[in-house]
């Protein structure tokens, strides 16, 4: 139904003043022109003050002028029907918008993400917090995917693809993309690949099936209280007991792997909380340890 999408697009633009059409006015004109099309209305019936219209909520935002005042002004009898009893902004909306702490702005984001940020990255968050925290997140979590071309990062590698990524000047990555095991009770899969030639494999969560049984517990990513695996491998001893205080350097456990015993230290001073891994037990790069008690 494309073409009449752009019928309705070129009539909503058309109604709506002929705006300049930059994101998000462009939204705002797209999704009306959507909204006729699926309900069936023409642009008669729109204007038409005896028609109700249940408006996008992007549209009525427009007409109430939190995106500014377009040249030439609103519509004013669209803009009545669109708004109804609700006053309209008839200034800058930045105008009537309180101050912003910009340090306390900061500081909260930070907690929110856990490390420093830039002043641009600060101005992103003021204007979508949601957003940036998310991503902000997910480039904590996975990295720069940028530097992925645009196929494998929507859709994912075939089986033998490979790629060349370069993640900075000079240093390039050849993944070599083999294959994925079958779904582990878990609610993991094995994915199989080859880095520069050499064989490598990561445990991932299929949220496309259900876990038999509970996946391990994860260490939150910068909770100062939990405790992370660092590599995969077997806990062949726990150093400590609930209740223990410790000392930054102190040996919390040790994990064997490749016929190798690694101490895993505490990185600060703090009382032992709640183990969670045993002796004996099988973990992953991530997987929880343990919790010191919450503000010690």
């Amino acid at each position: 139904r494309w073409p009449e999408v752009a019928r309705a697009y070129a009539d909503v633009n058309d109604m709506f003043g002929d705006i300049v059409k930059v994101t998000p006015s462009s939204k705002v004109v797209g999704d009306m022109a959507l909204m006729m099309v699926t309900s069936g209305l023409s642009r008669a019936q729109v204007e038409d003050p005896e028609t109700d219209v249940a408006f996008p909520q992007s549209v009525i935002s427009f007409f109430r002028g939190d995106l500014g005042q377009p040249h030439g002004g609103f519509p004013t009898a669209l803009q009545a029907k669109i708004l109804g009893n609700e006053p309209a902004l008839t200034e800058r909306p930045g105008a009537v918008l309180p101050p912003a702490d910009l340090e306390q702005a900061r500081v909260t984001a930070e907690q929110r993400i856990g490390r420093r940020m830039s002043d641009d990255e600060l101005a992103s968050y003021l204007m979508y917090p949601e957003v940036f925290v998310e991503y902000a997140l997910k480039r904590r979590q996975f990295g720069d995917l940028t530097v992925l071309p645009s196929h494998v990062f929507f859709y994912g590698m075939e089986s033998g693809e490979e790629i060349n990524v370069e993640i900075d000047a000079g240093r390039t990555l050849i993944i070599r993309y083999v294959g994925m095991s079958e779904h582990h009770d878990d609610g993991q899969r094995t994915v199989f690949f080859e880095l520069n030639g050499q064989p490598r494999q990561v445990s991932i969560t299929d949220h496309s099936q259900e876990a038999v049984r509970p996946p391990a517990a994860q260490a939150e990513v910068g909770n100062p209280d939990h405790v992370g695996a660092p590599m995969p491998g077997l806990v062949s001893q726990v150093r400590v007991k609930v209740g223990d205080e410790v000392q930054r350097g102190d040996g919390l456990m040790t994990i064997e792997a490749m016929k190798m015993e690694t101490i895993i230290r505490s990185e600060r001073e703090g009382r032992i909380g709640r183990i969670v891994a045993e002796p004996g037990q099988q973990v992953d790069a991530k997987d929880l340890l343990l919790v010191f008690e919450a503000g010690q």
